[in-house]
């Protein structure tokens, strides 16, 4: 018999998961007077771009074919104010080249902290190692909360508003209302990302040149290596970023497939273990790639790597409308847009990852991508957005994700405030709401 206890809790809004959408949720809803709880399976907020390393905040900036054109910055609100205090707290690097865009490189360690502070200054009340196992229903179609599993015990959790930031859409599907996964259950592959230390970076990218996306030699490099049975390395095309640290690179190198060939979905329990297996088996054969073949790399080595495989696309929710590929590469524009972004489509499969540029433009998502079709009392939030899977490819990045946490931790004040169901908001109201709040929609 478990003898640990099993006892309840009321919120406003419970938000689950603690990735850049999940925190901005919370954060926005407690500034709204919102009694917030967060359940966050790790010991630490931060999603994708703590727990998987991805190291940099994507999404900020247009793109242009001008090399000589300066950052151009669409995004603000709750992403431009996270982004400021990682700043100024030495954990944020200048905007860096990345292809016909920026993108800003953050220290993992600093975006904890960051994380910690601002919940705790909007008096989130955070549950760390905490995994949602169940939902509450209520009439069989409202959702009125969460069940979660913590080493106490099992706590319920009952709430006018549940966000889903769970990235995978976990919430959802425990609730059996509509999703689906990638292009009739494709997804783009997982990758472990690694930070190289002893590198001399100067030399690194004298050589190299200082676009993040290393060049076509380094490519052709990667794909002799290959061939000569000396090295597995399966992805030719590859990203390298210098980091607020001294002599180091982080390195998003590998590409993770199953030993069958396909691209494993890590929301299959035998797929999840072998990409975290065979990613970390990746790191090092790229790692000694660097070491052995790449200027300023000579003596470097592994000083760290993702807590877990990084993930791109899993679970999606199906709502009122489905992002679609020919709104992002038309930088389409909606009434009820809560969030901007000008980040291309990015497609990781095969040996060298695709990426689709929308130019000196941003296109808009709409509230509806994150009120589900079926179902009531549940938003999501995070790359589980309703969208294409080109779309994703695009939509899922962190400003993008800061920018839909802001929106959703709103919209879940504005209908507790209204004593209204969240799917009756007004995506125009809100998005007047957001511009209040400093978005610049």
């Amino acid at each position: 018999m478990d003898a640990r206890r099993k006892w309840s809790l009321n919120a406003d809004v419970v938000v689950v998961g603690g990735g850049a959408a999940g925190v901005a949720a919370a954060v926005t809803a407690a500034r709204q007077g919102m009694r917030v709880i967060l359940l966050e399976k790790y010991g630490f907020c931060g999603g994708g771009a703590v727990a998987g390393l991805s190291g940099t905040i994507c999404g900020l900036y247009e793109a242009s074919d001008s090399l000589t054109a300066a950052p151009k910055q669409v995004v603000f609100g709750f992403a431009d104010e996270f982004v400021k205090l990682l700043e100024s707290k030495g954990g944020l690097a200048p905007a860096v080249r990345y292809g016909k865009t920026f993108t800003r490189v953050h220290e993992p360690l600093v975006w904890r902290d960051v994380a910690d502070h601002v919940l705790r200054e909007a008096g989130v009340q955070v549950f760390l190692h905490a995994t949602v196992i169940e939902v509450l229903m209520e009439g069989g179609e409202r959702i009125d909360g969460v069940v979660a599993y913590t080493k106490e015990g099992q706590v319920s959790i009952r709430a006018n508003v549940t966000i889903d930031a769970s990235g995978d859409a976990d919430v959802v599907a425990m609730a059996g209302l509509g999703a689906f996964v990638g292009r009739d259950g494709q997804v783009q592959n997982p990758t472990m990302i690694f930070r190289l230390q002893g590198v001399d970076v100067d030399k690194f990218f004298a050589t190299y040149g200082h676009d993040t996306i290393l060049p076509p030699r380094v490519s052709q490099a990667i794909s002799d290596a290959d061939a000569s049975g000396n090295y597995v390395l399966p992805r030719k095309k590859i990203w390298a970023f210098a980091t607020t640290r001294p002599g180091e690179l982080l390195c998003n190198c590998t590409r993770i497939i199953g030993g069958d060939g396909r691209e494993l979905n890590t929301l299959f329990a035998n797929d999840f273990t072998e990409a975290e297996m065979e990613g970390r088996l990746q790191l090092r054969e790229y790692a000694r790639f660097f070491k052995d073949k790449l200027a300023g790399c000579e003596n470097s080595y592994v000083n760290d790597s993702a807590v877990q495989v990084g993930v791109r696309q899993t679970r999606q929710v199906l709502g009122r409308y489905v992002l679609s590929n020919a709104d992002v590469v038309k930088g389409q524009k909606f009434s009820d847009g809560i969030a901007r972004s000008p980040w291309p489509i990015e497609l990781h499969a095969g040996d060298k990852p695709r990426v689709e540029w929308l130019l000196d433009d941003y296109y808009e998502v709409p509230y509806r991508c994150f009120v589900p079709e079926q179902g009531s009392g549940l938003l999501v939030a995070g790359r589980c957005l309703s969208a294409e899977h080109e779309a994703v490819a695009s939509a899922r990045v962190t400003a993008q994700c800061f920018s839909y946490g802001q929106a959703i931790g709103l919209a879940a004040a504005m209908a507790t405030h209204n004593h209204i169901l969240p799917g009756e908001i007004d995506g125009a109201e809100l998005r007047r709401e957001l511009n209040g709040t400093g978005a610049e929609l």
